[in-house]
């Protein structure tokens, strides 16, 4: 059975976010905005995306 992957993409700006959810989107492996990373969909890749959900977008790939 093939894994599920997502595709998660930063939109907004982490300037004047919380520390942690800057160090969140960082752990998703994202820099700047409009940066892409392909990621298997695990319940913890989930919880992060969750956490920053105002700052990212999520697609299915």
């Amino acid at each position: 059975m093939a894994e599920k992957l997502v595709k998660v993409t930063l939109v907004r700006s982490t300037i004047g976010t919380k520390q942690d959810h800057r160090d969140t989107v960082r752990g998703l492996g994202l820099r700047r905005v409009n940066s892409s990373k392909v990621l298997k969909d695990t319940p913890e890749v989930r919880g992060m995306i969750n956490k920053v959900d105002y700052l990212v977008t999520v697609s299915d790939v």
